[in-house]
């Protein structure tokens, strides 16, 4: 909308209420940001600030409206101005609309009370210009950096970090004093500021008005720290300075501007907790962090550059880090988290990656666990991908107790409803099913009690995912395969399809799902996927196939309308919708509900770490079934 369009429509919307205050009677209490520059335009106006911008656009007189505008903001707060524009006329009209779009865009600033020029600082310094420039009140928030008492503590007060640190201080206008701590590790710094009134600033035990952080620096690489208590924070120290070499990040030398970038980024990040301003993080505009969750910045020195990065620290100390995250409730939201997990320099997991791996006829991607390889396959690539993250932590968090290897241990999913989905179709595949009732005339005993036989053959009426998946495997793989399908007597509460794949010169595969024809396309899809796997990686030690659990993840919210049964997202949807009646079958079968899993007292500090990370992800970790027998699954299992 130009301005003279939304003139108009504040015309119209003007009348009968000329004697009501606007934007423009108020404009004295406000000033242009510092910082703010200016293009004027042939038939408009365009505005850079911070982190916003606006360009205006309207007649030839609208940069001759600006100007006068301008000269308002910066003298006398628009009184004559206002008196020149009358209420109701396009002049009027227009000064609010321009002034509306100022506010929206975040390029004024609110006045210090009794003053009429600029808001920049009271000397104009340059730590008043920028707090003019961030600061939604100025004059507080300097005020509350005056009012600070920091201390620069480290084990060497003079080394380099520590005296870069102090400066960063300084500069924006907080008196810095450096002080000893002994027990502060070599290499790093923790900035502590206090509010007035509280403890000996070189005291580190938490108070209610400590903001902290620490800087750590080595060869090559430095983090920063989110800002928290130095409890919190000298607890995120060690987590990233341990997470740091073991993912080999150290270099060879220190890049002599290394230590200059991180003391600043330091001290901004204390300064703008200290004067109520939002973290430097959150102005990167970076969608790669996941909102709630820290960020900590790491630094390296080839090329000299930092980056920001979610932390999921493997302690939590604060009150605002302890407290429980929402689930993972879309495949988006999941495969947001992942790059967390799996952070080249921050994660706990190694990344999913497609490499040279074929992506057709199923998507197919490798990652490592604990030295060994592992492939996950799906009908996409990002199905994969969730796949192969949640099995390299079961994996990893199954080591804690003896006899937790393999299929036995955790069940890990991207929310409690694909956890339980997992580990509901895994305890039913193993077997045997609780009820325990005689097989009938025709029925198949195998794994399975009461389970009887359903006949299944690829003829027109099929699903077409069950016809493309069998189509894909037999003609265009070429294995000679067959498939037996039985229906589980679940007593009652709802059905329950196993279909199983046997190849006569491939693997196969098996499927736990709602529909036989779902149970079929998941079959054939894992006995695709192993055939890929043995021809691409035969050197892989852990395979993870596909299941239905992650279809209720995946459920677009609409669907094309071109998009029938045989699209993948259409198929997605329709098993989405059968997931709860599954799950409630399924418990039925099983007598069984999985529950929330924690580690061992005793497990080891990796195990812990990946199991905390995963919670603050959003990811959900159940119990596996107990005193089941394990057999390969649907969804995962050795090669």
């Amino acid at each position: 909308m130009t301005i003279d369009q939304a003139a108009q429509t504040t015309v119209a919307s003007q009348e009968g209420e000329r004697a009501t205050p606007d934007a423009l009677d108020s404009l004295g209490r406000w000033t242009l940001r510092p910082g703010v520059s200016v293009t004027v335009l042939p038939h408009g106006v365009h505005l850079r600030g911070w982190i916003t911008s606006v360009t205006l656009e309207g007649g030839a007189g609208l940069p001759v409206l600006w100007g006068r505008l301008a000269e308002a903001l910066a003298g006398d707060g628009g009184a004559e101005l206002a008196r020149a524009a009358v209420a109701g006329s396009s002049l009027r009209a227009a000064l609010v609309t321009v002034i509306g779009q100022l506010h929206d865009h975040d390029l004024l600033v609110e006045r210090p009370a009794g003053e009429k020029g600029d808001a920049a600082g009271e000397n104009g310094d340059a730590a008043g210009q920028w707090l003019g420039a961030v600061a939604d009140r100025p004059a507080e928030a300097a005020a509350t950096l005056i009012r600070s008492r920091v201390r620069v503590l480290a084990a060497r007060p003079d080394g380099p970090l520590a005296r870069a640190a102090a400066r960063a201080l300084d500069r924006a206008g907080i008196r810095a004093a450096t002080g000893e701590a002994a027990d502060l590790p070599d290499g790093q710094v923790l900035l502590v500021a206090a509010g007035p009134g509280a403890p000996s600033p070189l005291a580190v035990e938490q108070d209610a008005q400590e903001r902290a952080v620490v800087v750590g620096l080595r060869p090559g690489v430095g983090f920063v720290t989110p800002v928290g208590s130095a409890r919190q924070a000298r607890a995120d120290a060690d987590g990233l300075a341990d997470r740091l070499r073991r993912r080999g990040a150290l270099g060879e030398a220190e890049h002599p501007g290394l230590p200059a970038l991180l003391a600043s980024s330091a001290a901004q990040r204390l300064v703008c907790a200290v004067a109520g301003l939002r973290d430097p993080s959150a102005e990167a505009g970076d969608a790669r962090l996941i909102p709630g969750l820290p960020a900590a910045l790491v630094a390296e020195r080839e090329p000299l550059r930092g980056e920001y990065r979610t932390w999921a620290g493997p302690v939590l100390v604060d009150a605002d880090r302890v407290r429980p995250r929402a689930d993972v409730r879309t495949l988006a939201e999941a495969l947001a988290r992942i790059p967390v997990l799996t952070d080249r320099l921050a994660g706990v997991l190694d990344e999913p990656d497609p490499g040279a791996l074929p992506q057709l006829p199923a998507a197919l991607v490798r990652s490592s666990v604990a030295g060994e390889v592992l492939v996950s396959g799906s009908a996409r690539a990002d199905l994969a991908r969730l796949e192969a993250v949640c099995r390299a932590a079961e994996l990893l968090l199954g080591k804690s107790e003896p006899g937790l290897e393999g299929d036995g241990g955790p069940v890990v999913g991207a929310g409690a409803g694909h956890a339980r989905g997992r580990a509901l179709r895994r305890a039913a595949a193993a077997g045997p099913a609780v009820r325990q009732q005689g097989t009938r005339s025709g029925d198949t005993a195998g794994p399975f009690s009461g389970a009887a036989s359903v006949p299944w053959s690829p003829e027109p009426g099929r699903h077409p995912q069950a016809l493309h998946w069998w189509s894909v495997l037999v003609r265009r793989l070429g294995v000679d395969a067959d498939v037996a399908v039985s229906r589980l007597d679940t007593g009652g509460g709802g059905a329950v399809f196993h279909a199983e794949v046997r190849g006569r010169t491939a693997g196969g595969g098996t499927a736990v799902e709602a529909s036989a024809d779902d149970a079929v396309a998941f079959a054939a899809l894992s006995a695709v996927v192993r055939v890929q796997a043995a021809a691409d990686t035969p050197h892989a030690r852990h395979l993870v196939t596909p299941g239905g659990a992650s279809a209720s993840l995946a459920r677009p919210e609409a669907t094309a309308p071109w998009e029938d049964a045989g699209w993948t997202t259409a198929w997605l949807a329709e098993s989405a919708a059968r997931e709860p009646g599954l799950q409630e079958a399924l418990t039925a079968l099983t007598g069984w509900s999985p529950q929330p899993w924690e580690p061992p007292a005793d497990a080891h500090a990796d195990v812990r770490a990946l199991w905390s990370a995963l919670r603050q992800c959003g990811f959900s970790v159940l119990s596996a079934r107990p005193r089941h027998r394990t057999h390969s699954t649907l969804t995962e299992g050795s090669r």
